[in-house]
């Protein structure tokens, strides 16, 4: 099968195509006045003026453009990615989770308990730090956490990797997805936490109820697993261990550390106005704790915390180069025409229908960008001020986009981690599919309704 083009590819490619649109389509621009102290797009003020088509030059130049202005959110990710590299390193989390195992093995009679739990706890840590690639780790532990537990290796998948899935599509703090979207859109950091995490709330039981249906169906017959005859040729110990991490006092201390600086972070947000600065720092100081308390060796503390930082490496440049293709399309003044035709587009429609066609546009695009923070940078100065227009709030502009990013990580074949996390598994992708579809339609409607009610009964600010 021939291999898909790398995320940077595709956008280099959407470049040249951004290029040519601005020879194509006519400039225009909206008036826009300060409201509330946020620019905004003043209805009905679109007019056309003198057209400036870009060429290679402007190719060149776009993406050194785009990174001077993503400069603040990509050092942000930079910084957050090597805090908890810094984090990682000390062993807390991992040692939590094989807790987790032990516990399991002393109390039988709680097994129901631990995977809702454990489900949970990865649905909060992609809801908040935006867990990902940490995941292609911690399948090492959650796969013999099931197998153990005499279930499967799919279990063992979904436990971790569809956790933080949930938790990543229904988060309401997640730096780099909601944190992006809304410094984008010219929201406050972690504003309309409420119904953040009623939605999270929703999506996280949606799929614990999936996930323990199938579990219960497997204890009443091993044998219906969709993976029973690969689980059966796995030799004893042929399946990777993670190395056993004693949970000591030391990472107790890091891991208390970690949720006191997550409430911290949703006081500081609303209650002291922080931004991104304040965000990046209280991290950074988070990784310093961890690195003390865990007694790290400076060197030790210092790779880990490149580490952290390089693992960021795609998303920086998905997000600069992403960032310039908006710069060629503003230089070439076709935002706002592309803007007034959508606009024109979705005239007469329901705003119960718009909403859901830029749910439906945002998980179109993650097969083709699959990067939370770079479809971001890509869609929202688009969607952002498309809502203004459409009288539909910028909130839930990027709760449609964080739908339609998060829910399509957990299936589409040009994600790195869902392929990764399948092939430590050993999980075949049409069987993952098999297994994964009906939630994912489940998920679907359950997230076009929920966009529903800042639509319809109140105004999400």
């Amino acid at each position: 099968m021939k291999k898909f083009p790398d995320t940077l590819v595709i956008i280099l490619g959407i470049m040249v195509v951004f290029i040519a649109l601005t020879w194509l389509v006519p400039a225009g621009e909206f008036e826009r006045a300060e409201i509330n102290g946020r620019m905004v797009i003043v209805a009905d003020s679109y007019t056309t003026v003198e057209p400036n088509p870009q060429g290679l030059g402007a190719f060149l130049m776009a993406p050194i453009k785009g990174f001077i202005s993503a400069a603040q959110i990509i050092a942000f990710v930079f910084l957050v990615g090597g805090a908890f590299g810094i984090i990682t390193k000390t062993g807390a989390i991992d040692a939590g989770l094989q807790n987790i195992i032990r516990f399991s093995e002393r109390h039988p009679k709680y097994r129901h308990w631990i995977l809702p739990v454990v489900i949970t706890l990865f649905s909060l840590a992609g809801a908040t730090f935006g867990m990902s690639e940490e995941v292609l780790v911690f399948v090492l532990i959650t796969i013999p956490l099931a197998l153990a537990l005499g279930y499967d290796s799919l279990t063992g998948v979904a436990v971790s990797f569809v956790g933080a899935g949930l938790g990543f599509a229904g988060a309401f703090i997640n730096p780099f997805t909601i944190g992006v979207a809304q410094g984008i859109a010219e929201l406050p950091p972690a504003s309309g936490m409420g119904y953040r995490l009623v939605v999270w709330v929703v999506t996280t039981t949606i799929g614990i109820a999936y996930i323990m249906r199938y579990v219960l169906r497997l204890e009443k017959d091993p044998t219906r697993s969709l993976v029973y005859e690969i689980d059966q040729q796995r030799e004893a110990g042929q399946l990777e261990q993670a190395e056993s991490i004693e949970f000591t006092s030391r990472r107790s201390m890091v891991l208390l550390a970690l949720a006191a600086s997550l409430l911290l972070l949703v006081f500081g947000v609303s209650q002291w106005g922080w931004y991104i600065n304040e965000i990046a720092g209280l991290f950074i100081g988070l990784g310093l704790v961890a690195g003390l308390v865990s007694r790290l060796g400076l060197e030790d503390a210092v790779e880990a915390f490149k580490d952290g930082a390089k693992d960021m490496m795609t998303a920086a440049l998905v997000i600069g180069l992403a960032k310039g293709l908006i710069v060629i399309a503003e230089d070439g003044k076709i935002i706002d025409t592309l803007l007034s035709s959508m606009a024109g587009l979705s005239e007469g429609l329901p705003k119960t229908v718009t909403v859901e066609v830029m749910f439906l546009f945002q998980t179109l695009l993650n097969f083709f960008v699959p990067s939370g923070s770079g479809q971001a940078a890509l869609t929202m100065p688009i969607m952002a001020p498309l809502s203004d227009l459409l009288g539909i709030s910028r909130q839930t502009a990027v709760l449609a986009f964080q739908f339609g990013d998060g829910l399509s990580n957990l299936i589409i074949p040009t994600s790195g981690v869902t392929m990764g996390v399948l092939a430590i598994a050993r999980i075949p992708y049409n069987i993952w599919v098999r297994w994964f579809l009906p939630l994912f339609i489940i998920l679907v409607v359950a997230c076009m309704l929920m966009l529903l009610p800042p639509v319809l009964f109140f105004n999400w600010q």
